[in-house]
């Protein structure tokens, strides 16, 4: 059985991780900002993924799940702060944000 050779997932990884970073520079809403952050760490999973079964060793299978832990953390603390934000705000705009004093 042929795989996917290592230098095209790490090229897939670098767009994806770029893409995300774009992403998160460009766009000032938080649910989409939220978004650009899961498409980064899921590029740096694949990644992982790519190079352990390159070299025949599970590690990158289980970098793979503490990274979806770590995203589903992000995600669960993420959106309440998010549903917080615009229950004070009315808005999800990060601009806004600077506002805050305290």
């Amino acid at each position: 059985m042929i795989g996917v050779p290592l230098d095209h997932a790490m090229i897939l990884c670098g767009i994806l991780f770029s893409l995300g970073l774009l992403g998160l520079m460009l766009r000032r809403t938080l649910i989409f900002m939220l978004m650009s952050l899961e498409i980064m760490l899921n590029s740096t999973a694949v990644a992982f993924v790519a190079a352990g079964s390159r070299w025949l060793q599970p590690d990158g299978q289980i970098m793979f799940v503490l990274i979806l832990t770590l995203a589903a953390a992000e995600v669960t603390v993420g959106l309440a702060l998010v549903l917080q934000i615009h229950q004070r705000f009315k808005t999800l705009d990060v601009e806004v944000l600077s506002q805050m004093k305290g």
